[in-house]
């Protein structure tokens, strides 16, 4: 969800934040867009933990209004389809926020579709979670890929086969690095808010093209 604040500013809005309230209200139409195409698994980077802990207080109030309100409530009223995961460091939101969330996460458990939002994220501890909880887990003590995998945060499929890049950047910025090992990359020059479902079609037809499909 790149390219907010820059979004707002290029639209005349006065307040850049403006830019995450319209940026996250496009992740519902994103949703209708893979729910239209038989996608059920979809990963979005919203928040890391790095930009908590170094973006200024007042522009943090209003990512975290955001995750108190308008996210949660986009994915519990999305047609009964996706269920909610987290993956980050909760512990990093206010209250509000955090038990906002994991109501949503709760509400839509035995939902079809499954979508992560990685929130207070951060790609090294993630996969550090991952192996501690497979060790706990291990009897032997024994570990290997898949069941390293298997216990990582987010949603059933972990394996992410497509990562799309808005605002132009060529960087993956830490978004789940273990998960993404075999993914290809699309990057599109479009701000997150102004990222169309003919954009969309766009990515995945080069996804297509990659893959031989």
């Amino acid at each position: 969800m790149d390219g907010n604040r820059r979004w707002a500013r290029s639209a005349g809005h006065a307040n850049p934040s403006v830019g995450h309230r319209y940026g996250a209200e496009h992740v519902g139409r994103i949703l209708d867009w893979c729910s239209r195409r038989g996608i059920e698994h979809l990963s979005i980077y919203v928040l890391s933990a790095d930009n908590i802990r170094r973006r200024p207080g007042p522009e943090l109030e209003h990512l975290f209004d955001l995750l108190a309100s308008t996210l949660p409530e986009i994915v519990t009223r999305s047609a009964g389809s996706w269920s909610l995961h987290v993956s980050g460091d909760l512990t990093l939101l206010p209250d509000r926020s955090r038990d906002a969330l994991l109501r949503a996460v709760e509400e839509t458990r035995d939902r079809r579709a499954h979508l992560t939002l990685a929130i207070g994220y951060d790609g090294r501890q993630d996969v550090v979670r991952g192996i501690r909880s497979a060790l706990l887990s291990s009897r032997n003590g024994s570990l290997d890929v898949d069941t390293i995998t298997a216990h990582l945060p987010g949603g059933p499929v972990k394996e992410i086969d497509l990562v799309i890049r808005t605002s132009g950047e060529h960087r993956l910025s830490g978004f789940f690095p273990w998960q993404t090992s075999h993914a290809e990359i699309h990057v599109s020059r479009k701000m997150w808010p102004a990222f169309t479902e003919r954009d969309f079609e766009r990515a995945l037809a080069d996804y297509a093209s990659r893959r031989g499909a």
